[in-house]
Formats: structure tokens, C-alpha cells, sequence
């Protein structure tokens, strides 16, 4: 009688586990994407918080993403002044008045540009942009932990800017160029649907693109509205769009 002995599994190869490993990296990338987009097209600007501060867990990790933000010839030319002080936050106003808002908020960050770390001549401007970026890389982590965040401007306006660098004390260096007051929302508020295919041009401003299509932002206040399947039009047996 022939005994036919059954094949033991092998285990599997390091280039079997890479591969798979690999596999479920880029599974998590795909699914990570509509929530990265979700996260972009929900932020809105917050203007009435809670009586409930921010934990400092969540402030370093608001400041880990300012600061990946991108700079010319990397200079990294800024500054963040954190403002948890209820009397500094109660003074704000008295120099930047669409800050109101501070009075209500337990924390505010002033993005500053460092003039000692910026390029040289004309090129010194472009701290205006390395902080902006970095501001709205601040905003939309701040919206990714839940909180509400609002952008007020300071420089150019010699008054605001001022104000804010005496009521800091900050050295003539550092320019500040906005306050974001920040906190968790009394209430969630949907985002703007802001696409207009008339700010778009491809290949020379007289042409317009048609192959673009707005993707319909979630209206309802929920965490979950902005999943997929409750975006307003969206069909399930469709592919939902990037």
C-alpha cells in the first residue's frame, strides 16, 4: 500500500512577508488618502471654542506640522509663539480687532517670520510664504484633532504687528504675521464648497480645462459626513473620486 504523505505548508519567505508588508503599507496609503482629502475640505475657520484647554500633547504635535512645512532654500525663517496666558489672550483684541475671539479661546499661536534666518535682498519677502505655509499646515492638523482654528491676520498692518511683538515682548527680529486662535469648537460647522473651475486655466490663461470635476463636499456636521458614502450625489457603485 503506497502511503502518500501530504505536503507540510512551507513558511514563508522574507520576500513573501516583504511583499505583503508592502501590500498593506499601500492598502493603508489608498484609504488614508480620502481621509487626508476629507481632512483638507472640512477645515473651516472656527470662531467660538469651549471653555477647555488644548492638551499640550496636541499644541507639540500643531507645531511638529507648522514646521514641516516647506521654506526657500529650506531657511525655515520662523517662529511660534505659543499664548496660553488668559491675560495675554485678553489683550489681543485691543490691537487686532477681527481677534475678538481670544477672549473665548485658552490658546492662540502667533507664526512669526525670523528676519535673521531669512534669504538676502530682494529675496527676504519670501517669509511671507514659507510662514503661510507653514500656518496652513497648522490649520488643517489642528482641524485633524478636532480642534477649531481661525487665522487673523497681523503684518502687514504696522499697528497689529507691533502690538502683538510689545504685548510679547519679542525682539525686533521676529515679525509677527498672524495669530491663530485655536480651541475646540462650541459647534461643528461645515466647510465652504469654494471650486470654481473659473479660477483654473491649463496651458496659457485662455484656455480652460473641461477634464476637471468638482468632488461634493460633505454639508452634514458630523464626523462621519465626511465618509464617502454620506457625501451628498454620491453613488456607491461608483468609484468615488479624488
Amino acid at each position: 500500500m503506497k502511503i502518500i504523505r501530504k505536503k507540510q505548508p512551507q513558511p514563508p519567505t522574507i520576500s513573501i512577508i516583504l511583499c505583503n508588508f508592502a501590500k498593506g503599507i499601500l492598502n493603508t496609503e489608498k484609504m488614508n488618502q480620502k481621509e487626508i482629502f476629507n481632512n483638507i475640505m472640512s477645515r473651516t475657520s472656527v470662531r467660538s471654542f469651549l471653555d477647555q484647554p488644548v492638551e499640550s500633547e496636541k499644541v507639540e504635535m500643531l507645531l511638529h506640522a507648522a514646521m514641516a512645512a516647506p521654506s526657500a532654500c529650506n531657511k525655515q525663517p520662523w517662529h511660534f509663539a505659543v499664548i496660553d496666558d488668559r491675560k495675554l489672550l485678553d489683550q489681543i483684541p485691543h490691537f487686532s480687532p477681527y481677534a475678538s475671539m481670544a477672549k473665548e479661546a485658552p490658546l492662540a499661536i502667533v507664526v512669526c517670520g525670523d528676519l535673521n534666518k531669512t534669504l538676502e535682498g530682494m529675496e527676504q519677502e519670501f517669509w511671507i510664504q514659507d510662514c503661510s505655509a507653514a500656518t496652513e499646515n497648522l490649520l488643517l492638523m489642528a482641524n485633524a484633532l478636532d480642534l477649531g482654528a481661525v487665522w487673523t491676520a497681523l503684518y502687514p498692518l504696522e499697528e497689529r504687528y507691533r502690538g502683538m511683538q510689545e504685548l510679547l515682548a519679542l525682539p525686533s527680529n521676529l515679525i509677527p504675521l498672524n495669530t491663530i486662535v485655536i480651541g475646540y469648537p462650541k459647534k461643528k460647522t461645515a466647510a465652504k464648497d469654494k471650486w470654481d473651475e473659473a479660477n483654473i486655466s491649463l496651458n496659457g490663461f485662455n484656455h480652460q480645462p473641461k477634464s476637471f470635476r468638482p468632488v461634493r463636499l460633505a454639508r452634514a456636521e458630523s464626523p462621519e459626513a465626511l465618509s464617502p458614502g454620506h457625501r451628498p450625489g454620491y453613488n456607491s457603485n461608483q468609484q468615488d473620486a479624488l
